[in-house]
């Protein structure tokens, strides 16, 4: 939230992606950011890589957008990221809502 109410909307995904690497910093999260995940079928290791926004305490993906509104579309992008990363838990949040920070808890 206090990114939010910081800079408020408008700007561009990595400049909220900094700003919440700070915040996480100042408030001593444990973090990664942009930690890659390897996508496996059949055995096989595929080239192609998702990278999630942040991974928090080892086992919480936090992913951002500066969109006008969630979709389902991303949802199941972070769906998606905790099949491929045995996780369970993600938070998705939307910088670009108008009037007020989005935000979606998924728990698989």
């Amino acid at each position: 939230m206090e990114v939010y109410y910081k800079l408020g909307r408008g700007f561009l995904e990595p400049i909220y992606q900094e700003a919440l690497a700070v915040e996480f910093s100042l408030r001593g999260i444990p973090f990664e950011a942009q930690r890659e995940l390897r996508v496996t079928y059949k055995g096989q290791v595929l080239d192609k890589t998702y990278f999630v926004d942040f991974l928090c305490y080892d086992k919480i993906i936090v992913e951002i957008k500066a969109v006008g509104k969630l979709t389902e579309i991303e949802w199941s992008q972070v769906l998606n990221y905790l099949k491929v990363s045995d996780l369970r838990v993600g938070l998705l949040f939307n910088f670009g809502s108008p009037g007020k920070l989005e935000q979606k808890r998924l728990v698989v």
